[in-house]
């Protein structure tokens, strides 16, 4: 497994594990496949995997905890666990006394490696000092409780750049692919961070699934070059080049999925110059067919409404990336499944989305397009 130096003298996977996706025993909940996931840990650590990364909303909560219990069998010194502070139910120094107490509990550690402030963007960013909780968690390092703070970033590099001002940080996460590095300006994001010296953590590296599956123009320009490779092994790829990256997380659903990551990272070939310009080709070939650049990263849910929101978009980019005039008989059978209580015209406008999604996407106006669509059958 190719790893990075980490502050002279820790050595990190780069390939770091997510479990925001862990397997699932039903498609329509949370609820996590315990057995196949321990199994995935397990083969996971056997294979050089040191980085574990989970949070506290994660599966409904469920993620702390199986990790937790599926890392305990294991030496100590043989992972580094990551979790977060949901920023947003903290309103107290007590709150996040409380909340940082009940993880050390449900992950069953007396200390975490890596520590991050959760999701900081223009909403948010206030409240770090308004409850004091960067000062809460330099305590808890100081205690020993953390060995490293940093931070999960969802906003514009404007911000990045005042918080990595205004704070010491150790580490910190942003979202980070090929597509983003444009789309969402992760290059100036990437590139203030390298200027602070600040270690990158990615996450996102293949979009939320989007980059294994993109569209079948895009998916042939990767498949032409280097038939033995998948979609997502060149995200992966890409992420990993980057000099300043200390590991890729990737929120792998399955042994399919951990065995194609292990491989990439394991003979692991940074990007050529010409492995770069045929992305460019794939992604000016991808962005043709996306119609709505979500990640399904589920900040946007609950909907007061009801509407499965990252479930609406996948299954419309899905059936608008095939191309115009495409058969529409397998997106609406999936749509259908959603149940009629998910479906975009449920939605009431009310606009409580909105602040929550890091891709800043429109999403009322979305469903409204996408209720449309459906509406056609």
């Amino acid at each position: 497994m190719e790893t990075r130096l980490f502050k002279n003298k820790e050595k990190i996977s780069l390939l770091g594990f997510g479990t925001m996706r862990l397997p699932r025993i039903s498609e329509d909940k949370q609820n996590i496949d315990a057995k196949t996931a321990q199994k995935m840990t397990d083969d996971a650590i056997k294979n050089g995997i040191n980085y574990f990364d989970t949070a506290y909303p994660y599966h409904n909560g469920e993620s702390e905890t199986f990790i937790g219990a599926a890392l305990e069998k294991h030496d100590r010194n043989c992972f580094n666990l990551a979790t977060k502070m949901p920023i947003w139910l903290v309103r107290s120094k007590n709150d996040a006394e409380k909340i940082f107490e009940e993880q050390l509990k449900r992950c069953r550690v007396d200390y975490f490696d890596f520590y991050l402030i959760h999701n900081i963007n223009e909403t948010f960013f206030g409240m770090i000092e308004k409850y004091q909780i960067y000062d809460f968690l330099k305590q808890k390092q100081k205690e020993g409780k953390i060995r490293y703070l940093g931070f999960s970033f969802h906003d514009n590099p404007g911000l990045l750049e005042k918080t990595v001002s205004k704070y010491e940080w150790d580490f910190a996460q942003i979202q980070l692919n090929y597509l983003d590095w444009e789309l969402q300006d992760a290059k100036r994001q990437y590139e203030i961070l390298t200027e602070k010296k600040i270690p990158v953590i990615v996450m996102e590296p293949v979009r939320g699934g989007a980059l294994a599956t993109l569209s079948e123009n895009a998916a042939g320009i990767l498949t032409a070059a280097e038939p033995a490779a998948s979609p997502a092994s060149w995200a992966i790829r890409y992420a990993a080049s980057l000099p300043n990256v200390l590991t890729v997380l990737s929120g792998m659903s399955d042994m399919a999925q951990l065995k194609d990551n292990i491989k990439t990272m394991t003979d692991f070939k940074p990007l050529t110059d010409g492995d770069r310009k045929i992305i460019e080709k794939a992604v000016t070939a991808y962005r043709e067919s996306l119609e709505i650049p979500c990640t399904y990263c589920r900040y946007c849910m609950e909907c007061p409404s009801g509407v499965h929101i990252p479930k609406v978009f996948a299954k419309y980019n899905q059936q608008r990336a095939k191309g115009e005039g495409a058969d529409t008989f397998y997106f609406f059978m999936e749509y259908q499944l959603l149940g009629e209580k998910r479906q975009a015209h449920q939605c009431t406008e009310c606009g409580v989305c909105l602040s929550k999604c890091p891709q800043k996407i429109n999403i009322p106006q979305e469903l409204k397009k996408i209720a449309k669509f459906a509406a056609k059958k």
